[in-house]
């Protein structure tokens, strides 16, 4: 290479040799070559990114913490982690709970009846839950509606036919779509687990009208739904010990497969992404280093020509 360069500077070819400089200290990420201003104006910049992080970051938790009802605790569930999956056994007695004792007043309106195939039953199991519910279908060829049995691609059937009927039921109260409960509330099965075991007698000052419960996990306490899980409120397939914590911690779990029925998929695509893109981060940094071991361990040499 240093040949080559004093064949090239012999030649004339290269008129300017002081341009070789200026050109790699521009390029040079080195902190020596800076001016005063742009410190000053990358060190503000800083400050100011930090500030109004650290800001964002208080402002949450007062607001969090701003809240009547109380905040709950955090459990220790099996699917907490980027890698870990959901307990499917605790979806399927989770499913249960719902069966007996959630469905009757809480609808499931976008979960169909395959999403359990593979996750919670069997295919001809998954059949047999859907052929037990009616569906209302039609019109046939004269125009009248009919009920028919489930199918796999049926979605769960809501408890009453519109909201109107579902407050009539309900003293007032509409009974929400627990569907994507776990993604909509602030603390997902945290909350759902939180609320379910959390009724107890109202303290002395805080006045509920009729058919109301307290709930300090509830906004504001007061809540219409009467506490439904008691031990022995459900019975398992399997033979688990049905009791008010157990159901709770089930149903929790089955509702947070509701609201993400890909989240074991994803997690597993995560893992292989990872895999895939360390194996990728190696053979691209070997071949940067192929590539660039010739440029950085050049040697650049200057020989004047002499004027004899």
């Amino acid at each position: 290479m240093a040949a080559a360069v004093g064949r090239i500077c012999g030649a004339r070819l290269l008129k300017n040799y002081g341009i070789v400089t200026p050109q790699v200290y521009q390029l040079s990420t080195s902190t020596q070559g800076w001016t005063k201003s742009r410190k000053l104006w990358l060190s503000t910049l800083g400050v100011v990114g930090g500030g109004v992080g650290a800001l964002l970051f208080a402002l949450e938790q007062s607001v969090q913490a701003s809240g009547s009802e109380a905040h709950p605790y955090h459990q220790p569930w099996a699917h907490d982690g980027w890698f870990k999956s959901l307990d499917h056994a605790s979806v399927r007695r989770g499913y249960e709970v719902y069966k007996q004792v959630c469905k009757a007043c809480h609808s499931l309106q976008y979960i169909s009846y395959r999403n359990l195939v593979n996750v919670t039953h069997t295919e001809a199991e998954a059949k047999a839950e859907a052929a037990e519910v009616m569906i209302k279908d039609g019109p046939d060829d004269e125009g009248n509606y009919f009920e028919r049995p489930g199918k796999l691609s049926d979605y769960f059937p809501s408890p009453y036919p519109n909201e109107n009927a579902a407050r009539a039921a309900n003293n007032g109260a509409y009974p929400p779509d627990l569907s994507l409960i776990a993604s909509a509330r602030h603390g997902g099965e945290d909350y759902i687990f939180a609320l379910l075991t959390g009724y107890m007698d109202p303290p002395a000052g805080i006045p509920l009208r009729e058919g109301q419960n307290y709930n300090p996990y509830f906004p504001g306490g007061a809540i219409s739904m009467a506490q439904v899980l008691f031990d022995e409120a459900a019975e398992y397939t399997d033979g688990t010990p049905a009791t008010a914590s157990q159901l709770a911690k089930d149903i929790s779990t089955f509702l947070r497969w509701c609201a993400e029925p890909e989240l074991d998929d994803r997690r597993l695509m995560t893992i292989k992404a990872i895999g895939m893109f360390s194996m990728l981060t190696a053979v691209v940094y070997y071949y940067k280093r192929h590539k660039w071991s010739v440029l950085k361990s050049r040697k650049l040499a200057y020989k004047p020509v002499s004027k004899k």
